[in-house]
């Protein structure tokens, strides 16, 4: 009989859980994310694996992978994970900007969304006047005939690509 105290045993318990949700969560990711994250393939084919199987193999193989994982610096990993699945906080703020603009943009009064559009244009030298004012028009359009905001969807990708041109 092992001479482990309850608090040792329990730690453990939890680590082996913490392990299993880690796992979890990498079976579930897409096989370029799981690529870039740059696990051994020691890790790696367990997770490929479990992704094939259901129920009582797939809970053995889930352990499996626990243990796998327990093999590679498992706080390196889910701070990686982390990282990768959730945005930073500039991402955010742009996402929020470029909300703003089209926003502002397609505004509820002419003149408002008039000044908006020489405003950006005045910050936006490069961006293609007449294509935005397209786009507005049409995005006005389609909102009065109760279409689908395809024109405003693809204004906010023009001015994605304007802000973020890198992306």
């Amino acid at each position: 009989m092992a001479n482990y105290s309850d608090s040792s045993k329990s730690r453990r318990k939890r680590e082996r859980h913490a392990l299993q949700d880690l796992g979890r969560e990498l079976v579930a990711l897409s096989e370029r994310q799981l690529d870039e994250l740059g696990l051994p393939d020691e890790v790696l084919e367990p997770i490929r694996e479990a992704r094939k199987l259901q129920r009582g193999a797939l809970q053995r193989q889930m352990r499996y992978v626990a243990a796998c994982l327990a093999t590679v610096d498992a706080q390196a990993v889910r701070a990686d994970l982390d990282r990768m699945l959730q945005p930073s906080r500039r991402e955010i703020a742009r996402f929020h900007e470029l909300e703003r603009w089209r926003d502002r943009l397609l505004g509820d009064g002419e003149g408002t969304a008039e000044a908006a559009m020489t405003e950006f244009l005045a910050a936006h030298p490069d961006a293609d006047a007449q294509a935005l004012r397209r786009l507005v028009r049409n995005a006005a359009i389609e909102a009065t005939s109760g279409r689908p905001p395809k024109s405003a969807r693809e204004l906010f990708t023009r001015l994605r690509d304007l802000l973020d041109p890198g992306r």
